[in-house]
């Protein structure tokens, strides 16, 4: 009878990982997958800078709720949460169909992105909830590919949509939010709620500064993730010569493989028992791989493509040990929260960092650029806190 129940459960969690990830998936394609809607935007008669503000909107509503959402998940619970959320978003992307104008479809893709984030804060909780230690860092990796996922789905429908119009996009995006709302509803359990006593964690695990500096490390390595991938199209065009037709594909390659990172982190930290560990050695490595990338660029050497794939893909990979190790730290009394400041924090510098290193590029060069991306990895090794106490073993 044991066994029956506990294949039972297995069947369970990885069901609810799955519903999660559809759900994650959802809500990323229009969070950040506008973009690809841009051109269809400056077809109505906007112009770039209008078009791409408007882009950045659900990004920026997403910031403002996601510690909120994450409260309310502690508080209540993640299966209506996280469908609210996604139901939400979805009916006002579908109402956006009918708007006109830069401010109306401003304001409704600000609040789509507000709600949806309830995906964030809820889907990361859900797997510290249904999964033991031993399998949570392959389940946090399984989950964090979903925001590459949702993005090349973005990549794949919404040109095509958009050639019909921006309303037949919106309206695609609305309704797989929807859905994914009523899968949830359909399909999602909440798993079992902690006590008051150490196992719920119900005093604020922010009273010392193990989390800190989980959010400053995790942060930290958000600067050169984000300076390779942005600019990796323009280096491979500018500096190397390529084709975008021809870089375009292998760019996807090392998504796909920044994706497989994600998994074999989380499967390492599993069987060493550790978050932290595997996460100091791979920023090590980050740095490692982006003093070569620097190199290879001061010297316009063809070791630096080499090097730029090699980096778009291990400075990815701690993505998931860090939302694993703070879900793990705060507990399941805090959880929410905790995973909500952490992913604004992230988005909130990421945000910051194209200008930035943009700018450095203009002024000094790509070598400079990656040469400084290097130095990031090398702090976050000495910020990354010894290893907690997990809970929910």
């Amino acid at each position: 009878m044991g066994h029956e129940q506990d294949e039972q459960d297995g069947r369970r969690r990885w069901l609810v990982l799955a519903v999660g990830m559809v759900a994650m998936i959802a809500g990323c394609a229009f969070q950040f997958g506008l973009p690809y809607l841009i051109p269809a935007l400056r077809d109505e008669g906007l112009s770039l800078s209008q078009a791409g503000l408007l882009a950045a909107c659900p990004t920026i509503g997403l910031v403002l709720t996601l510690t909120a959402w994450g409260a309310a998940a502690d508080r209540w619970g993640e299966r209506w949460v996280l469908a609210s959320g996604l139901g939400l978003g979805g009916l006002v992307l579908l109402g956006s169909t009918a708007v006109r104008g830069t401010v109306g479809l401003g304001a409704c893709f600000l609040l789509a992105g507000a709600a949806g984030a309830s995906a964030h804060a809820s889907s990361g909780r859900l797997i510290l909830g249904w999964f033991p230690a031993r399998q949570r860092g392959l389940a946090m990796g399984l989950r964090q590919t979903s925001l590459p996922l949702g993005v090349a789905l973005s990549a794949l429908l919404l040109p095509p949509l958009a050639g019909r119009g921006r309303s037949a996009a919106l309206a695609v995006l609305g309704a797989l939010s929807v859905a994914a709302a009523l899968l949830v509803v359909a399909l999602v359990r909440d798993p079992a709620r902690p006590g008051a006593g150490a196992a719920g964690r119900s005093v604020n695990p922010y009273r010392t500064p193990v989390l800190w500096r989980l959010h400053g490390a995790a942060t930290l390595l958000v600067v050169p993730q984000f300076t390779v991938s942005v600019f990796a199209l323009v280096f491979l065009v500018d500096e190397r010569g390529w084709s975008p037709s021809t870089a375009g594909p292998l760019l996807a390659c090392v998504q796909v493989a920044g994706a497989g990172a994600r998994l074999a982190a989380g499967r390492w930290s599993d069987v060493a028992g550790s978050r932290t560990g595997p996460m100091r050695r791979l920023a090590l490595t980050a740095s490692v791989v982006l003093v070569a990338l620097a190199a290879g660029a001061f010297a316009h050497a063809v070791t630096a493509t080499a090097a730029l794939m090699a980096a778009g893909v291990v400075t990815v990979s701690t993505n998931g040990l860090s939302f694993t190790a703070v879900a793990e730290y705060a507990g399941g009394a805090w959880a929410g929260r905790a995973l909500g400041v952490h992913t604004t924090v992230q988005n909130a510098v990421a945000a910051g960092v194209a200008p930035a290193a943009g700018a450095l590029i203009g002024a000094a060069g790509y070598g400079w650029a990656y040469a400084t991306a290097a130095l990031f990895p090398l702090v976050a090794v000495a910020v990354v806190p010894g290893d907690g106490r997990p809970t929910n073993r």
